[in-house]
């Protein structure tokens, strides 16, 4: 009785096919390799498509910062022109202290100069008059840059340097859609509120007779050469 059971159990192994659970792992496991290629691309796709959004995004700030930037130029350079026909913009000078100095604009008004530094901000700045460092918040962009007045200061020393008994004096405007936290110093101002500055600034005594001659000296003073260009840009560069 038990020889008849081994050899029927014998029988059944044998014969059994186990060489086919290979084949059906094997064939499950290619279908499962074509079958993922298809979520794979779909997920590629996907990935693509933001990053190409995120970098048209990033693309078309920075061109509205640049154009947004150069109408703001162009209303301030109307502005001055509006106010006095004795205007300067983007010119060098040697600096108070060595070196050179850029200005961005300068005007000669019935009083005195205007030694001019231009802002392009978009969002909120903050920052006191007495901090190195002024920070501008813009969506989720923040960054740190150098407090413009002090910065600026520089640049109406070398002016005043050039024409010393000239009241010379450190103007701050900003362009954009810019809003302050705090009210900022007296002479930080946007250029909506330019012209009227201009026409209610009030200098320094002075004993200027001759204004013409006061600006004839400023104009003899500017480097124009493409030289001096170049130092103030290796300048720059080594700073």
């Amino acid at each position: 009785m038990l020889w008849l059971m081994s050899k029927t159990v014998r029988r059944l192994v044998t014969s059994t096919p186990l060489i086919a659970l290979p084949a059906v792992a094997a064939d499950a496991g290619a279908q499962t390799g074509i079958t993922s290629v298809g979520p794979a691309f779909f997920l590629f796709t996907i990935a693509a498509a933001l990053l190409l959004t995120l970098i048209f995004r990033s693309l078309a700030n920075q061109v509205t910062h640049w154009f947004t930037g150069k109408v703001g130029q162009v209303r301030i350079r109307r502005a001055l022109a509006k106010r006095s026909p004795d205007v300067l913009h983007d010119f060098i000078l040697p600096g108070a202290y060595g070196g050179l100095a850029r200005i961005d604009h300068a005007i000669l008004t019935a009083g005195g100069i205007l030694c001019i530094q231009t802002k392009h901000f978009d969002g909120i700045v903050f920052g006191g008059a007495d901090e190195a460092q002024w920070t501008n918040v813009g969506g989720a962009h923040r960054r740190r840059f150098l407090n413009p007045v002090i910065q600026n200061e520089g640049r109406t020393r070398a002016l005043r340097k050039v024409v010393p008994d000239v009241p010379v004096d450190n103007l701050v405007i900003f362009t954009g859609s810019v809003e302050f936290t705090s009210p900022p110093p007296k002479n930080v101002i946007h250029v909506r509120d330019l012209e009227s500055f201009v026409a209610k600034h009030v200098f320094g005594p002075s004993r200027i007779e001759d204004w013409d001659a006061v600006w004839l000296t400023v104009n003899s003073a500017v480097l124009r050469d493409a030289a001096a260009r170049k130092d103030y840009a290796a300048q720059i560069s080594f700073g």
